[in-house]
């Protein structure tokens, strides 16, 4: 496993209410819990923005966000300290529920579902707020079992977006090492169906290790503070921030 071997995964192709489909994405849920995703996801997000002070809301967009549902467990444990938030999911499909929506409004999150493709979002196609002004821009940009999806030269493209539109950015993402690859072979014994079995091995198989991101991210150690590290039994982990608050935005 020395090399990523990036394919593309089975629901990926499925259509939206493919009940195969419905069910991976239930699925995730439970792979999430097992990789302690939303933990490691809160720790990230509460010491990135520890120095906050701006009384704005904070901007927030979540990159592959699927159904919403990860995002909404970290705003039930936020929403008592982040009470002002706005919240942007972006996924290729329309797989955010109505109820999930009014779930995060509840919190006082004021959360939306944007159906757009990454990279059409990375080059600014298909946004209406872009017309005749320059694109939003976020306090924090968040990805979760997302990134390996792609090729290094298109991340690398997607990462110049991420930098040039978000404040700070942290993502986690299946480890690519034998012990994560034999804990992808038992998610089964989670109640997974045949496609988040299938999918899970692929998704370590293309998964990242060492320095890997950070070596695609642009401007580091100029602009750009980086940190890339395992964590959990499965999981590795990359947060980029600016050196100093002048290119903090917000936050």
């Amino acid at each position: 496993m020395k090399t990523r071997q990036v394919a593309r995964e089975i629901l990926d192709d499925l259509a939206e209410d493919d009940p195969d489909a419905i069910r991976s994405r239930r699925d995730l849920g439970r792979v999430h819990r097992a990789m302690g995703t939303r933990t490691m996801l809160l720790r990230a997000l509460r010491e990135m923005t520890a120095s906050r002070r701006d009384r704005a809301p904070l901007r927030v967009l979540e990159l592959g966000a699927g159904d919403g549902s990860l995002m909404l467990g970290v705003a039930q444990e936020l929403a008592p300290s982040w009470p002002k938030v706005e919240l942007t999911l972006l996924d290729a499909q329309a797989v955010v529920g109505r109820d999930t929506l009014a779930r995060f409004a509840q919190l006082g999150w004021t959360a939306v579902a944007e159906v757009n493709d990454v990279f059409d979002w990375a080059a600014g196609t298909n946004d209406p707020r872009l017309m005749n002004r320059q694109p939003a821009r976020w306090d924090l940009i968040v990805s979760n079992l997302f990134l390996h999806h792609f090729e290094d030269e298109h991340l690398a493209g997607l990462f110049g977006a991420i930098a040039d539109r978000g404040a700070r950015f942290f993502a986690s993402e299946p480890r690519r090492a034998r012990l994560a690859l034999a804990g992808s072979h038992l998610v089964g014994l989670l109640g997974s169906n045949w496609v988040t079995r299938q999918d899970a091995v692929s998704s370590v198989r293309a998964g990242f290790r060492g320095q890997e991101l950070s070596a695609l991210w642009p401007d580091v150690g100029r602009r750009w503070h980086v940190r890339e590290y395992a964590a959990g039994l499965f999981s590795h982990c990359f947060r980029a921030e600016p050196m100093d608050t002048s290119h903090a935005n917000t936050v």
